[in-house]
Protein backbone atom coordinates (compact mmCIF):
# COMPACT_ATOMS: atom_id res chain seq x y z
CA UNK A 1 0.00 0.00 0.00
CA UNK A 2 1.25 3.61 -1.04
CA UNK A 3 1.19 5.44 2.33
CA UNK A 4 2.64 8.84 0.58
CA UNK A 5 1.04 11.62 1.14
CA UNK A 6 -0.35 13.16 -2.38
CA UNK A 7 0.52 16.43 -3.79
CA UNK A 8 -1.84 19.26 -4.14
CA UNK A 9 -1.83 20.40 -7.65
CA UNK A 10 -4.09 21.84 -10.75
CA UNK A 11 -5.00 20.20 -13.43
CA UNK A 12 -7.95 20.58 -16.54
CA UNK A 13 -10.74 18.86 -15.32
CA UNK A 14 -12.00 15.42 -16.67
CA UNK A 15 -15.59 15.04 -18.39
CA UNK A 16 -16.04 12.62 -15.53
CA UNK A 17 -15.26 14.91 -12.68
CA UNK A 18 -18.32 16.61 -13.63
CA UNK A 19 -20.81 16.01 -10.73
CA UNK A 20 -17.92 16.73 -8.45
CA UNK A 21 -17.25 19.93 -9.43
CA UNK A 22 -20.61 20.58 -9.56
CA UNK A 23 -20.58 19.83 -5.63
CA UNK A 24 -17.86 21.79 -5.31
CA UNK A 25 -19.43 24.98 -7.10
CA UNK A 26 -22.77 24.71 -5.06
CA UNK A 27 -21.05 24.03 -1.83
CA UNK A 28 -19.20 26.97 -2.00
CA UNK A 29 -21.59 29.67 -3.70
CA UNK A 30 -23.89 28.50 -1.10
CA UNK A 31 -22.14 30.11 1.74
CA UNK A 32 -22.43 33.55 -0.12
CA UNK A 33 -25.81 32.62 -0.72
CA UNK A 34 -26.34 31.84 2.97
CA UNK A 35 -24.85 34.78 4.36
CA UNK A 36 -26.03 37.58 2.01
CA UNK A 37 -29.81 35.85 2.16
CA UNK A 38 -30.33 34.49 -1.63
CA UNK A 39 -32.61 31.32 -1.80
CA UNK A 40 -33.95 29.60 -4.45
CA UNK A 41 -36.59 31.44 -4.72
CA UNK A 42 -35.35 35.13 -4.89
CA UNK A 43 -31.93 33.96 -6.85
CA UNK A 44 -32.79 30.99 -8.48
CA UNK A 45 -29.83 32.19 -10.98
CA UNK A 46 -27.58 32.25 -8.94
CA UNK A 47 -24.58 30.19 -8.94
CA UNK A 48 -25.42 27.97 -6.30
CA UNK A 49 -29.22 27.33 -7.55
CA UNK A 50 -28.50 27.34 -11.34
CA UNK A 51 -25.49 25.10 -11.59
CA UNK A 52 -26.01 21.33 -12.47
CA UNK A 53 -24.44 18.57 -14.22
CA UNK A 54 -26.25 19.54 -17.57
CA UNK A 55 -24.54 22.68 -17.52
CA UNK A 56 -21.09 21.86 -17.15
CA UNK A 57 -21.55 19.21 -19.71
CA UNK A 58 -23.09 21.72 -22.09
CA UNK A 59 -19.60 24.03 -20.91
CA UNK A 60 -17.70 21.12 -21.52
CA UNK A 61 -18.59 19.31 -24.82
CA UNK A 62 -20.63 22.47 -26.59
CA UNK A 63 -18.75 25.60 -25.46
CA UNK A 64 -15.20 23.55 -24.82
CA UNK A 65 -14.63 26.23 -22.24
CA UNK A 66 -11.45 25.32 -20.42
CA UNK A 67 -11.99 23.62 -17.18
CA UNK A 68 -9.54 22.85 -13.93
CA UNK A 69 -9.87 21.04 -10.86
CA UNK A 70 -7.81 21.86 -7.31
CA UNK A 71 -7.02 18.10 -5.61
CA UNK A 72 -5.87 17.75 -2.32
CA UNK A 73 -5.00 14.43 -1.46
CA UNK A 74 -6.68 13.14 -4.71
CA UNK A 75 -9.77 14.73 -3.92
CA UNK A 76 -11.41 17.90 -5.77
CA UNK A 77 -11.90 21.23 -3.42
CA UNK A 78 -11.28 23.77 -6.13
CA UNK A 79 -12.69 24.59 -9.11
CA UNK A 80 -12.30 27.61 -11.91
CA UNK A 81 -12.93 27.88 -15.54
CA UNK A 82 -12.46 30.28 -18.23
CA UNK A 83 -14.61 31.91 -20.90
CA UNK A 84 -13.03 33.24 -24.29
CA UNK A 85 -14.50 36.56 -24.53
CA UNK A 86 -15.19 38.21 -28.24
CA UNK A 87 -13.40 41.79 -27.23
CA UNK A 88 -9.92 38.80 -26.82
CA UNK A 89 -10.30 38.86 -23.18
CA UNK A 90 -10.35 35.97 -21.15
CA UNK A 91 -13.38 35.42 -17.92
CA UNK A 92 -12.82 33.61 -14.78
CA UNK A 93 -15.54 31.78 -13.86
CA UNK A 94 -17.07 30.06 -10.62
CA UNK A 95 -13.56 29.83 -8.80
CA UNK A 96 -14.66 27.88 -6.07
CA UNK A 97 -13.46 26.41 -2.75
CA UNK A 98 -14.50 24.17 -0.60
CA UNK A 99 -15.48 25.95 2.46
CA UNK A 100 -13.39 23.62 5.04
CA UNK A 101 -10.32 23.89 2.70
CA UNK A 102 -10.78 27.90 2.78
CA UNK A 103 -7.85 30.30 4.13
CA UNK A 104 -5.28 28.08 3.11
CA UNK A 105 -4.28 30.03 -0.43
CA UNK A 106 -6.08 27.42 -2.76
CA UNK A 107 -7.83 30.64 -4.24
CA UNK A 108 -5.30 32.07 -4.62
CA UNK A 109 -3.53 29.65 -6.25
CA UNK A 110 -6.09 28.76 -8.35
CA UNK A 111 -6.21 32.49 -9.23
CA UNK A 112 -2.85 32.64 -10.60
CA UNK A 113 -2.83 29.44 -12.56
CA UNK A 114 -6.13 31.03 -14.13
CA UNK A 115 -3.82 34.18 -14.74
CA UNK A 116 -1.14 32.22 -16.29
CA UNK A 117 -3.60 30.12 -18.42
CA UNK A 118 -5.02 33.03 -19.86
CA UNK A 119 -1.46 34.04 -20.96
CA UNK A 120 -1.07 31.19 -22.51
CA UNK A 121 -4.33 32.09 -24.63
CA UNK A 122 -2.70 34.98 -25.33
CA UNK A 123 -4.86 36.49 -23.59
CA UNK A 124 -4.69 40.25 -22.34
CA UNK A 125 -7.04 41.26 -20.15
CA UNK A 126 -9.02 38.73 -17.36
CA UNK A 127 -12.49 40.08 -16.20
CA UNK A 128 -14.76 38.93 -13.77
CA UNK A 129 -17.91 39.10 -12.02
CA UNK A 130 -18.45 39.03 -8.25
CA UNK A 131 -21.74 39.95 -6.27
CA UNK A 132 -20.88 43.49 -5.40
CA UNK A 133 -22.07 43.20 -1.85
CA UNK A 134 -19.65 41.02 -1.11
CA UNK A 135 -16.98 43.55 0.13
CA UNK A 136 -14.43 40.87 1.49
CA UNK A 137 -14.35 38.99 -2.14
CA UNK A 138 -14.08 42.27 -3.75
CA UNK A 139 -10.89 43.42 -1.31
CA UNK A 140 -9.41 39.98 -2.07
CA UNK A 141 -9.25 39.96 -6.00
CA UNK A 142 -8.17 43.58 -4.83
CA UNK A 143 -5.13 42.41 -3.09
CA UNK A 144 -4.66 40.08 -6.15
CA UNK A 145 -4.42 42.47 -9.24
CA UNK A 146 -7.73 43.07 -10.07
CA UNK A 147 -9.58 46.72 -10.26
CA UNK A 148 -13.12 47.06 -9.84
CA UNK A 149 -14.71 48.57 -13.06
CA UNK A 150 -18.35 49.23 -12.52
CA UNK A 151 -21.71 47.86 -11.62
CA UNK A 152 -24.64 46.61 -13.00
CA UNK A 153 -28.27 45.80 -11.56
CA UNK A 154 -30.30 42.90 -12.95
CA UNK A 155 -33.88 42.41 -12.51
CA UNK A 156 -33.71 38.60 -11.78
CA UNK A 157 -31.06 38.75 -8.98
CA UNK A 158 -31.46 40.51 -5.50
CA UNK A 159 -27.88 42.05 -5.48
CA UNK A 160 -25.87 44.27 -7.71
CA UNK A 161 -23.41 41.93 -9.78
CA UNK A 162 -19.09 44.00 -9.97
CA UNK A 163 -16.66 43.80 -12.36
CA UNK A 164 -13.37 43.82 -12.02
CA UNK A 165 -10.41 43.08 -14.64
CA UNK A 166 -6.78 42.45 -14.64
CA UNK A 167 -4.33 43.34 -17.41
CA UNK A 168 -2.27 40.29 -18.14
Amino acid sequence: MDNRIKEDYIREMEMEEIPECVNVIRTAFKTVADELGFTRENAPRFTAFATDDTRLQYQFLVEHKPMYVYLHEGKIVGYYSLAMLDNGSVELNNLSVLPEFRHLGIGEKLVKDAIEKAKSFDKEKMELGIVEENKKLRMWYESLGFIHTGTKKFDFFPFTCGYMEMKL
